[in-house]
């Protein structure tokens, strides 16, 4: 830390750029979705959901194609802002509830304590999840110059209160206060207007990253788990199944936040020098899994399985700093999410003597900021998806081979999951195939704040779109009567991913040498894991103690 911090005061705010050109180091916002699923967002060829914001940035962005999260909340948290696997911090069994007496380690050095070295302001909106049962714990202590949202893993949309086990309390926060000014407005709204406040108010003699982590699309408490205000549901009328039309409301709530924070910068003249990252933090719930509704579709599994499902992600990374010749391209190479640390550390730099990656030491990530900007090889060619050996199940991919060793729920979560949004249950006209993307689909994304916005820079938010939806569509068929089926529970499972993205086909018997190669690798990983943080619930963390919010409560026992 201390080289980084002589580093820092070194460097002025402006910084060479490959061209020599003299620039302001780069705005970096950071939106994070909870639970979203695969098949929850139109530039992935679903046309049941229209996400026309987010779409514009893809469309003249990167679409992440081979990116990967972990299969829970908690674990993929801890990876972004470590650039750490979770088997190497202790983040790796479960989530994090709010009875829990640990927290991401405190020796661990976070993505906005390494961008506050280079000069940065940091803020959090939403779902922080990564321990508070002390204050030590809390983002403020973390890197974060403010925080306004919540503690724990979910929470009502409304009242945000937090029913865990049993336990129930109120959990809204602005930095350590807790804001009962919240109570009865919508927490997607909340955390927008909160982020478009931070965008607004922001000294721009300092680059800004804001980590905006929604609470959209996770499920609230168990007696109304899907929430959007009652117009938004309206709007799906045409989705039969009233949870999946909950759900569609939910999402197109997220997708106007987008289109907002775009907005907010653009008018704060902020947008022609930002990096904008959207990512979910694993796969979505799908078929009443916690019960939610999401798809995955056509992706095997969901939510905390091992499949396809449950850890490759929705995503996309925008910047005008992107040159015209990549934007509007799907990014097929390699991704996981530990790799944001180095890859926005790097961006954050701009220069040779700021912002090296060589010098964060100790990370599983690797920076694809070239790769980003001029399509250079990146240096991953595995991505671990997580070893539980409490749930008995570990997955790796390596290069187009992925090895599943072991499941979750006993296999009860191992099929394939709709709706589609890709038949004639769809609410909209916008898409018909990939073939066929009607005008009116093209003019929704047009329409759209953050393609007006994107616009004003001179750039197209519809650029490859044509192309982009072919490339970024997964599309696999019946699952063939031949296929060799895989059974997790009794013996290893093979997948060739790129050939088939499903998972139908498991090749571990006709492709032993491969197989014996990822166990290789997986067992090399597990002998560097340490052991899970998880501890028992401890009785005094009961909100009911303290005025029933969720507190640092070790702080005064």
């Amino acid at each position: 830390m201390a080289y980084l911090h002589i580093v820092a005061l070194s460097v002025l705010v402006s910084s060479s750029w490959a061209s020599g050109k003299q620039i302001q180091q780069p705005n970096l916002i950071f939106i994070l979705a909870d639970d979203f699923g695969w098949n929850d967002v139109s530039f992935h060829g679903s046309k049941q959901i229209p996400t026309p914001n987010l779409d514009a940035l893809a469309f003249s962005g990167l679409i992440l194609q081979n990116y990967y999260v972990t299969p829970l909340c908690t674990p993929s948290r801890s990876a972004l802002m470590t650039g750490k696997h979770p088997i190497h911090t202790g983040m790796q069994h479960d989530v994090l509830y709010g009875y829990s007496r640990y927290g991401l380690p405190l020796s661990e050095i976070t993505l906005p304590e390494y961008l506050k070295d280079l000069g940065y302001k940091n803020h959090i909106v939403g779902k922080w999840h990564l321990g508070h049962y002390k204050s030590v714990y809390t983002p403020l202590f973390r890197g974060f110059d403010s925080h306004y949202g919540y503690w724990t893993g979910h929470q009502d949309y409304y009242d945000h209160t937090a029913v865990e086990w049993n336990a129930w309390g109120y959990d809204m926060r602005r930095n350590h206060s807790v804001d009962w000014s919240a109570y009865g407005k919508y927490t997607t709204t909340l955390l927008t207007d909160e982020a478009c406040d931070v965008i607004t108010k922001h000294d721009v003699s300092s680059p800004l990253f804001l980590y905006v982590a929604h609470l959209a699309v996770h499920s609230a408490n168990p007696y109304s788990p899907l929430q959007a205000p009652e117009e938004t549901v309206e709007m799906f009328s045409s989705i039969e199944n009233l949870q999946r039309r909950r759900y569609a409301a939910m999402v197109h709530e997220l997708d106007v936040s987008v289109g907002k924070i775009v907005k907010s910068l653009g008018d704060n003249n902020m947008l022609e020098n930002t990096v904008i990252v959207f990512s979910t933090d694993n796969g979505g719930p799908a078929e009443g899994f916690n019960q939610n509704a999401a798809s995955n579709w056509p992706l095997k599994g969901v939510k905390n399985t091992p499949w396809e499902g449950g850890v490759r992600a929705a995503g996309l990374i925008w910047s005008p700093l992107i040159p015209k010749s990549r934007r509007g391209q799907v990014m097929s190479n390699l991704m996981d999410i530990s790799d944001w640390l180095p890859t926005l550390f790097e961006a954050a730099g701009q220069s040779r003597i700021c912002g090296d990656v060589a010098t964060l030491k100790g990370l599983d990530g690797v920076s694809h900021w070239n790769t980003v900007l001029y399509d250079k090889p990146s240096a991953r060619n595995h991505v671990l998806h997580n070893i539980d050996d409490q749930l008995g199940y570990a997955a790796i991919r390596k290069e187009n081979w992925k090895l599943v060793k072991g499941t979750t729920y006993e296999g009860s979560w191992d099929g394939w999951y709709g709706p589609s949004g890709r038949t004639n249950e769809s609410s909209t006209n916008f898409i018909n195939s990939v073939d066929d993307v009607s005008l009116i689909y093209k003019n929704a994304v047009l329409d759209s704040d953050a393609a007006q916005y994107i616009a004003m820079l001179g750039m197209s938010a519809t650029q490859n779109l044509y192309q982009q939806l072919l490339d970024a569509e997964i599309s696999c068929g019946e699952r063939p009567v031949d296929a060799h089926p895989c059974l997790p529970l009794d013996a290893l499972c093979l997948f060739d991913i790129e050939q088939d993205p499903c998972e139908y086909n498991n090749l571990a018997e006709k492709m032993p040498h491969i197989t014996e190669d990822l166990l290789s690798l997986l067992s090399w990983y597990n002998s560097t894991a340490v052991a899970p943080l998880n501890t028992s619930p401890d009785p005094m963390s009961n909100p009911k103690y303290w005025n029933y919010t969720y507190t640092n409560w070790a702080d005064f026992v």
